[in-house]
């Protein structure tokens, strides 16, 4: 009655990589995620996930919350982002927030930001209209002040800068 026909072929299927992601419900819960879960691989929902744990791999979501003892070593890929803790990787965002307790390696993409003192950020800031796209520009490095002719141009009389001078004194 229920059951399949002897000569149907079976199909073999990746059930990960074949199911699409299923846009989230209303006011359905996030996906809590805590501090003794240590995850190695990629996260992908449509819904939001809040983070206390260490993740070494991209994460892709609807929203993202960050706590305080979250890491994420990869890229980030959200509408809504508000980070609390440790990130080493690029963030795509339409809305970024940063906290006072927020560390971020890599640069942010966002149409809007709001960074809270104390946070500390090393990576550039590129405000886009469509951050969660790819961008065939990459921006460029930053420069350094002793790469500028006026900080290499001027010295003490004995050839070296005045900041090597003050560091030998």
């Amino acid at each position: 009655m229920f059951s399949k026909s002897k000569d149907e072929p079976k199909q073999a299927t990746n059930f990960e990589r074949d199911r699409p992601v299923k846009a989230p419900t209303p006011n359905a819960a996030p996906s809590i995620i805590g501090s003794d879960v240590h995850i190695i691989g990629d996260l992908k929902t449509a819904g939001e996930i809040q983070l206390d744990s260490i993740v070494e791999g991209n994460l892709k979501c609807g929203a993202l919350t960050m706590g305080e003892h979250g890491t994420v070593s990869g890229s980030i890929i959200a509408d809504t982002v508000v980070i609390k803790g440790k990130v080493e990787g690029e963030i795509r965002a339409r809305s970024v927030r940063l906290e006072k307790t927020a560390k971020v390696k890599g640069n942010v993409w966002h149409e809007t930001l709001a960074v809270e003192a104390g946070a500390i950020i090393e990576g550039k800031f590129v405000h886009t209209e469509n951050p969660n796209k790819g961008t065939t520009q990459k921006p460029s490095p930053p420069k350094r002040a002793d790469d500028s002719p006026a900080a290499t141009a001027t010295t003490n009389g004995n050839g070296k800068s005045a900041e090597q001078a003050a560091l030998t004194v």
